[in-house]
């Protein structure tokens, strides 16, 4: 099983109401939620691990979970509120506004966290449940206490007007990197998390030498490149489509690349550690394709591996 270990929360999306004016329509969504359920969709045996509420939002989620096949056994539930992001889009791109004081997802702490099964093979962690305390410390004892022998994925999904303590958060994700085989990262927030003038392949090498085997940068329209500790890259082109918006694209890719390794019995530390480019072109491909049909389309809605 993948376990991804991060946020689930309600996107308010703005829809037209009968009168005219725009309401908000409750959506499932979450940078963590979005890849469990795509793993799921996409037939490959995933779960979620997070703190959900027992409220009317926190059953949508576990419904929705149940719904795209997804175990949710790992989940932490409490009364606490849920996570409400309301988001707005322009020009087809999603800007959000959260609120998650004293939510569900935000208030775990490292005692709340399960003991994992054996069967659970890789952890993916992301999002803004790496920027905010309690729940970040709380991710990253799992990975520390919990992550070894596993291959372990991380996608910042940078929320940089989320980060109350930016120094704090920089440290964060730089141990948690050190730890990591894979890490997937748009071409802004590696901007961001990466300063200086090198160019977006001396960023990603400098990724990699902190401990990775293999870094994905994401372009948006110009696609993605994966590079390898061996010094190999690789570069899919992005889907052709109309798009709607891009909620929930960069998590669909990575629930693409995770299960095309999946598919290739890859998924273990010693096979990313000398993956081949051949595999990684499938990984790449795989992501890209399942991305474009994400936002060619409203919402995080991922697609089935019947429409593939």
């Amino acid at each position: 099983m993948i376990l991804c270990c991060g946020e689930a929360l309600i996107d308010m999306i703005p829809e037209p109401t009968v009168q005219g004016p725009e309401g908000f329509v409750p959506h499932t969504g979450g940078a963590v939620f979005n890849t469990a359920v795509a793993l799921g969709r996409l037939g490959v045996e995933s779960g979620l691990l997070s703190g959900l509420s027992s409220d009317l939002f926190g059953r949508q989620l576990q419904d929705a979970l149940a719904q795209s096949n997804v175990n949710s056994e790992h989940a932490i539930i409490s009364s606490r509120p849920t996570t409400l992001a309301f988001v707005q889009l322009q020009n087809g791109q999603a800007k959000y506004d959260f609120y998650d004081e004293n939510s569900a997802g935000r208030m775990i702490v490292p005692d709340d966290l399960p003991q994992l099964p054996d069967d659970i093979n890789a952890l993916f962690f992301g999002g803004i449940s790496l920027a905010c305390m309690p729940c970040a410390e709380t991710y990253e004892a799992l990975l520390t206490s919990q992550g070894d022998g596993r291959v372990i994925m991380i996608d910042p999904n940078i929320r940089a007007n989320f980060i109350a303590d930016e120094a704090a958060y920089r440290t964060r994700l730089k141990r948690m990197i050190a730890l990591s085989d894979i890490v997937k990262i748009s071409d802004e927030d590696l901007d961001w998390l990466v300063t200086g003038p090198q160019s977006a392949a001396e960023k990603a090498a400098d990724l990699l030498a902190q401990g990775p085997s293999l870094v994905i940068l994401t372009k948006g329209s110009e696609g993605a490149t994966g590079f390898l500790a061996s010094g190999a890259e690789i570069s899919v082109a992005a889907q052709k489509v109309d798009v709607v918006d891009t909620v929930g694209a960069g998590d669909t890719f990575n629930a693409g690349v995770l299960a095309s390794l999946a598919q290739a019995n890859v998924l273990t530390k010693t096979a990313i550690a000398s993956l081949s480019e051949d595999t990684l072109a499938d990984a790449l491909a795989l992501g890209a394709r399942v991305a474009g049909i994400v936002v060619s389309r409203a919402g995080a809605n991922a697609p089935w591996d019947s429409e593939l």
